[in-house]
């Protein structure tokens, strides 16, 4: 099955390059806000330098993720370093937290306690948050590229695909560029209610919402990235193609269990329990069942297989109807 062992390798370089771009856009916006923070004494740009800086920063524990992930098994990680990749995303979900979360809410209440009482160049503010919203959009536009290819082969929509993919690079990419965006539009409303009114408590007000919108994001890439670490299910439709797999493989009568694990991106560890057909020596058991585990590897998602033998009597899994 060529077709889905290259659907099931194909998001690799594909999420490469989504971080590569993302890490370009977000170094260069941070500096672009950092210096228009310091101009203008914004709290809300305070806050999406900040949020800019906590993304760059991300993106390299992202970059880690996929490299070490990728690394061949081992002796001592037979099912390779796939499940490295949450590991580091979970660290970049944490950083978001806190460098990005923490620091804009920070600000924003210190900010309210003590508002900013001098002039504000607004133009300055204004001509960063678009150069921003332009190159987050180009690197949202990837993402959401990246999402849509990736989903059509599961057949599932973009945001639904981003929730279930076992891709977190390009999960975090996503997440993080959409609350970017959402985020500049945040500062920019405060600003705006700030020049209008000339009260600097929605400057800060704008601050708070954005470091509680990346609260929120951050905290959904953490859930996602534990469920992975802990044992993430694949998706029914998935299941069901590799049991229609074992049961389509001449040498195997009946399945009596099936356990299909993430343990990396795009990589499944697909547990079984057969039995096979006809009456066979010991040797010849041994010599199928090898034969059939790397036979299912071809099948979409499946890195490495593993079977044993049915226990008597344990009733069979119903054969899957053809799609």
């Amino acid at each position: 099955m060529p077709d889905q062992a290259a659907a099931a390798a194909a998001p690799k370089p594909a999420s490469l390059l989504t971080v590569l771009v993302a890490l370009a856009a977000n170094a260069l916006i941070a500096v672009a806000k950092s210096v228009a923070a310091l101009i203008t004494g914004s709290a809300s740009m305070v806050a999406e330098a900040a949020h800019s800086w906590a993304d760059t920063g991300n993106e390299v524990f992202l970059l880690i993720a996929e490299r070490t992930s990728q690394r061949p098994s081992d002796k001592l990680h037979p099912y390779g370093y796939g499940r490295a990749a949450y590991v580091w995303s979970m660290f970049a979900a944490f950083g978001l937290f806190v460098a990005g979360a923490g620091v804009s809410v920070w600000h924003g209440i210190t900010s309210l306690d003590a508002p900013e009482t001098g002039d504000t160049d607004y133009l300055v503010a204004y001509v960063v948050l678009a150069i921003a919203f332009v190159l987050e959009g180009t690197s949202f536009r990837q993402a959401v590229r990246q999402a849509r290819t990736d989903g059509a082969k599961m057949g599932l929509r973009p945001l639904r695909f981003i929730e279930r993919t076992s891709n977190p690079t390009l999960r975090a990419v996503f997440v993080e560029d959409a609350s970017a965006l959402i985020g500049l539009l945040l500062a920019g409303a405060g600003l705006a209610l700030h020049q209008i009114t000339g009260d600097p408590v929605y400057d800060a007000l704008g601050s708070i919402a954005v470091g509680l919108l990346l609260g929120v994001m951050a905290v959904f890439l953490i859930r996602r990235n534990l469920d992975f670490l802990v044992g993430q299910p694949v998706l029914p439709a998935v299941r069901e193609n590799m049991l229609r797999a074992l049961y389509d493989n001449p040498e195997i009568e009946k399945v009596t269990f099936v356990h299909p694990e993430f343990v990396g991106p795009a990589r499944v560890l697909l547990i079984a329990a057969v039995d096979l057909t006809g009456n066979r020596s010991e040797d010849e058991v041994a010599a199928v069942v090898n034969r059939v585990e790397q036979e299912l590897t071809a099948v979409q998602f499946v890195d490495q297989a593993v079977l044993t033998l049915s226990t008597p009597g344990m009733p069979a899994l119903p054969r899957p109807p053809r799609p």
